[in-house]
């Protein structure tokens, strides 16, 4: 779940294109692949296009990878250049993501960028091999390199958003955070989120659930397991859920729609998601990470001539991270946008700093 220096607005899904699907040489994936030679645009890039690999979870998440894809074929369409996105396998090793990396590689595509942390490990290594190709991550900053960039984001900052939304709507003064996996990314999450809901009562109840140790285990592909948490917050008597868990919170959405809770979504306007849209009355908002940015930032610099290297951090004074107001239901709870807008407003003043553990 990561970002850029950028527009102070949030990337917009493109258009999507047809694509030819193939299998992806040695790892079991599928791919989705234009352009079967060197594309030169208008600015003298020439090369295959953009390398994009998906995290746990996939195309078809309605957040974090589908983010990703749309800031792919934004980036495409507008500078008229290919691409080929690949689906992980299941179960793969760090040498699979080592495979794929360099196969786009000696492919030609420019820039690679790996989708979500797991990739950090393997971008170290494939781009080091091939230093005049940029390389990115998505969601970490371990990778130092020349030709690396690291698209991280503030979602502390989003999170504490989402904690004042829920706060300010819930009748019971009783949450619920659901984290996709136990791991410190995730953390930051529902540190934000706890520390956004105590600063409109500090002694609101919270219940906090993470659904895997590991991303291995399927905490951030498993509606099933979203659903199952869901349940059991809402038993016990949360009114306003808050997830961190990529796919699994399709599962999270709609079993509080069902039981006609709140529920607010992560990284995508999950509001404005064609396959939630029978839960999307009951979606108060999205969390939102520009992650579609990230991806687009990354293939202008190559584009342009000036790739990004180092880190870069998106946040609320940036645009890089915010909270999607779409549903005319939230928009009508005047007191709760108004207490979400100056809650933004002190985060970028430096009035609140928020916390990320």
């Amino acid at each position: 779940m990561r970002r850029i220096s950028r527009r102070n607005r949030l990337s917009q899904a493109a258009v999507a294109v047809a694509v030819v699907v193939v299998a992806a040489a040695g790892c079991g994936e599928t791919s989705n692949e234009s352009s079967g030679s060197d594309t030169e645009s208008g600015s003298g890039y020439k090369g295959k296009g953009i390398g994009l690999a998906y995290d746990i979870g996939g195309q078809g998440d309605q957040s974090f990878n589908d983010a990703a894809y749309a800031g792919f074929e934004k980036a495409r369409k507008e500078f008229k250049i290919g691409g080929n996105d690949i689906e992980p396998s299941d179960g793969e090793s760090d040498a699979d993501k080592v495979q794929r990396l360099t196969q786009m590689a000696k492919t030609g595509y420019n820039p690679i960028i790996g989708v979500g942390y797991i990739y950090a490990p393997a971008v170290k290594e494939v781009s080091a091999k091939f230093p005049d190709i940029t390389f990115a991550v998505i969601d970490d900053a371990q990778v130092q390199a020349k030709n690396v960039a690291d698209m991280v984001f503030a979602e502390e900052q989003a999170s504490y958003l989402a904690g004042v939304a829920a706060a300010k709507t819930s009748k019971k003064n009783h949450v619920g955070f659901i984290g996709g996996v136990d791991i410190p990314l995730i953390h930051k999450f529902e540190a934000g989120f706890v520390q956004g809901a105590q600063s409109v009562d500090p002694k609101i109840k919270i219940e906090k659930r993470y659904l895997t140790e590991k991303p291995e285990d399927g905490g951030f592909a498993n509606p099933s397991m979203g659903k199952e948490a869901a349940s059991g917050q809402i038993e016990s008597g949360a009114d306003v859920i808050y997830h961190a868990a990529g796919l699994s919170g399709q599962g999270v959405i709609q079993e509080a729609a069902a039981e006609k809770v709140w529920a607010i979504g992560v990284d995508s306007d999950q509001y404005k998601q064609k396959p939630l849209a029978a839960s999307k009355d009951w979606i108060l908002g999205s969390a939102l990470k520009d992650v579609g940015g990230a991806v687009y930032e990354v293939t202008k610099s190559v584009v342009d001539g000036k790739p990004l290297s180092g880190e870069h951090r998106g946040d609320l004074k940036s645009g890089g991270v915010g909270f999607a107001d779409s549903n005319p239901k939230y928009k009508a709870m005047t007191e709760v946008v108004a207490a979400v807008d100056k809650a933004k407003e002190d985060i970028i003043s430096g009035k609140v700093t928020v916390k990320t553990e």
